[in-house]
């Protein structure tokens, strides 16, 4: 009997083999562009344990492995502990300022009955995303120079606010409020396309009971997204140790490394511009781990309380 089955099973996979053999040959070219330029550069990672410099082969008699040297060297460092506090502050910072924000724009935009408007509502909110970051934190550090528009308008409100480039208080939330508005339109496209999935009768039949818009939302929308919502929510938790280090690049002075430093700028300081090749490979696969496991942790959480998860 056991080998019956066996043998059925084996049927059914060629046969759907067979049946889908179109997608499956889709699939084909971008599993091997994966395979190629993230699984082979996985390799160079045994270059945080050897004393790597540039030119210099990964295996061979003239390598000299270290161990753990850079791994101990990075978690000894007089920075880690700042780097590592601004980079859980800032992500916190957008997390929960952020994340919520494409929701109830999506939320917002779906309940315009005009389709013009709708439509124009939408395209302007995605036209940050496609502005180069270089020409976003120019129009910033513009913005909150000393002569500044923002900053002329708060000193106009009675607040003391001189350049606020140099303020190590203010660049946090200049950060997380450039990133959400930048971001916002292009991330609510993922919920307006989950929202125009949902059954219109559970909207006619709510209404036929007396529900009103917000009701709606309330009892249907929302719970109907709660899925979608929950996936992002532990994408985004999985990446709060991956700050936009482009925007803080540009953005960033030394006056205000105190809070402006994180993992990725320190890490492209002693990488690319001080050549320590090995240490900065060291240094981001311990991010990497720290951020499997907050992924993990999110993921097991949402699955014992929401029963919505990755895996």
């Amino acid at each position: 009997m056991k080998g019956i089955i066996t043998k059925a099973k084996a049927a059914l996979e060629k046969r759907d083999v067979r049946e889908n053999i179109q997608y499956y040959a889709l699939m084909l070219i971008p599993m091997i562009l994966i395979f190629i330029f993230s699984y082979i550069p996985l390799y160079g990672i045994v270059i945080a344990f050897q004393d790597y410099y540039p030119g210099s082969a990964f295996i061979g008699k003239n390598v000299e492995w270290v161990g753990f040297e850079w791994f101990e060297k990075f978690l000894s460092s007089h920075y880690f502990k700042r780097i590592l506090r601004n980079t859980l502050v800032l992500n916190f910072m957008g997390l929960v300022l952020g994340f919520p924000v494409p929701i109830i724009f999506a939320l917002i935009v779906n309940e315009i009955r005009s389709s013009k408007f709708r439509k124009f509502t939408q395209t302007v909110s995605y036209l940050p995303h496609f502005l180069s970051a270089v020409i976003v934190a120019g129009l910033v550090s513009r913005f909150i120079a000393s002569d500044g528009i923002i900053t002329q308008a708060l000193q106009f409100l009675g607040f003391e606010a001189k350049s606020l480039n140099v303020n190590q208080q203010a660049f946090p939330w200049i950060y997380t409020l450039t990133n959400i508005w930048k971001s916002f339109g292009w991330s609510s496209i993922i919920y307006l396309s989950s929202l125009a999935s949902i059954d219109p009768g559970m909207y006619e039949a709510a209404m036929i009971d007396g529900a009103g818009r917000l009701k709606r939302i309330w009892y249907i929308t929302i719970p109907c997204l709660m899925p979608l919502i929950m996936i992002q929510l532990i994408l985004s938790i999985g990446n709060m140790l991956a700050s936009n280090t482009d925007m803080i690049l540009l953005l960033y002075n030394e006056s205000v490394y105190e809070t402006a430093d994180v993992i990725g700028t320190y890490m492209y300081r002693e990488t690319l511009m001080g050549g320590q090749f090995s240490y900065g490979t060291a240094s981001g696969l311990i991010m990497s781990v720290m951020s499997f496991t907050l992924l993990w942790i999110a993921n097991s959480v949402s699955r014992k309380y929401t029963d919505f998860s990755m895996w």
